[in-house]
C-alpha cells in the first residue's frame, strides 16, 4: 500500500509538466524536483511554447533516488490547444503512464471544454466511483489547467490566476482544484525566474472516476495546508508553477522548480517586440 501510495503521487506530480509541440512566441524550458521532508523521490521535465493563438505541451516524470527502490513510475504526457479569450482551452491531450508495472493508457479530444473522443487503456478497478457523460463536459485537461491566465488587461501579476476553480479530466479521473488568493512572494531561483510570484491557496476535491479506497484521494482531500506558486510565462498573459506544496506532519511533500527558463522570440510582425529572455 506504502509502495502504491507513493508512486501514485509521483504519478499525479507529473501531470504538473508539459513539453511542446508548436513553434510560439513563448518557449518554457522547466524542471523540477518531487520532495518529501526533503528527500528527493522523483524529478519532473516540462517544456511548453506558446504563441498568439495556440500552445502545445509535453510532459514527463519518473521516480529518482531512495524511490526506485520500492516502486517504478514514470509518466509522459502531452497537450495541444487554442488560446482563445487569453484563456488555454485545450483540443488534443494524451497520457502514458507505468506505475508499479500497470500501464495506463490515455487519448483524448475535446471542444470547447467537452470530450468529444476517448480512447482509455487502464486496470479495471471495480470500486472506482462511477463517470457519467456530465462529468466529461465543461473540463479541461491537467496539462492545460496549469496554465493560469492573467485576464485580458492590468497586471500579469495579480490575484485573478487564483480567483477560479479548475475542473479537470484526465481521461480516467474527474476532480476539482479550487484556488485562491493567498499572497505575492518575491521569487529568486537559482535559474530562470526572478521577481514576484503569486501564491494560491489550492483545495483538492475527487468528483469521479477514483477509487474510493485510495490512498492519495485520502490524502489530498483530507483539509491539508496546499499551495501553488505562479510565475509569468514572458512575452504571454499566462502563469505557470513553479512551486507546489502540501503540508503534512511527517514532511511536507513539495515539488519545486530548479530550472524555469522563458525564451522569447522575435515578433515577425513589422514593428514587433525583439527576442529576450528571463
Amino acid at each position: 500500500m506504502a509502495s502504491s501510495f507513493v508512486s501514485r503521487v509521483l504519478a499525479a506530480a507529473a501531470l504538473l509538466a508539459l513539453p511542446a509541440t508548436a513553434h510560439g512566441e513563448s518557449r518554457l524550458e522547466a524542471h523540477y524536483t518531487l520532495s518529501v521532508a526533503r528527500i528527493p523521490l522523483g524529478t519532473v521535465a516540462w517544456t511548453v511554447e506558446v504563441d498568439a493563438g495556440s500552445y502545445g505541451a509535453a510532459a514527463t516524470g519518473a521516480a529518482r533516488g531512495v524511490l526506485r527502490i520500492i516502486t517504478s513510475g514514470t509518466g509522459t504526457l502531452t497537450t495541444r490547444g487554442l488560446i482563445r479569450d487569453g484563456r488555454p482551452v485545450p483540443a488534443l491531450f494524451t497520457a502514458d503512464m507505468v506505475s508499479d508495472g500497470e500501464t495506463s493508457r490515455v487519448k483524448m479530444a475535446l471542444d470547447n471544454g467537452d470530450v468529444k473522443d476517448l480512447v482509455l487503456s487502464a486496470p479495471a478497478h471495480p470500486d472506482r466511483v462511477p463517470i457519467t457523460e456530465a462529468h466529461r463536459r465543461g473540463v479541461t485537461d491537467p496539462l492545460s489547467a496549469m496554465l493560469a491566465p492573467a485576464g485580458r488587461t492590468g497586471d500579469v501579476v495579480s490575484a485573478e490566476p487564483c480567483e477560479r476553480t479548475l475542473p479537470i479530466f484526465d481521461g480516467a479521473r474527474r476532480f476539482d482544484l479550487r484556488l485562491s488568493f493567498k499572497r505575492f512572494e518575491v521569487i529568486k531561483l537559482a535559474r530562470g525566474y526572478q521577481g514576484t510570484g503569486v501564491i494560491c491557496a489550492m483545495a483538492f476535491q475527487a468528483v469521479a472516476g477514483h477509487r474510493a479506497s485510495s490512498p492519495l484521494v485520502g490524502y489530498l482531500s483530507g483539509g491539508r495546508d496546499m499551495e501553488i506558486w505562479l510565475a509569468p510565462l514572458a512575452g504571454t498573459r499566462l502563469l505557470a508553477p513553479v512551486r507546489l506544496s502540501v503540508s503534512n506532519m511527517l514532511g511536507d511533500l513539495v515539488l519545486a522548480a530548479d530550472r524555469f527558463d522563458v525564451t522569447v522570440s522575435p515578433d515577425p510582425r513589422p514593428g514587433g517586440a525583439s527576442a529576450g529572455s528571463r
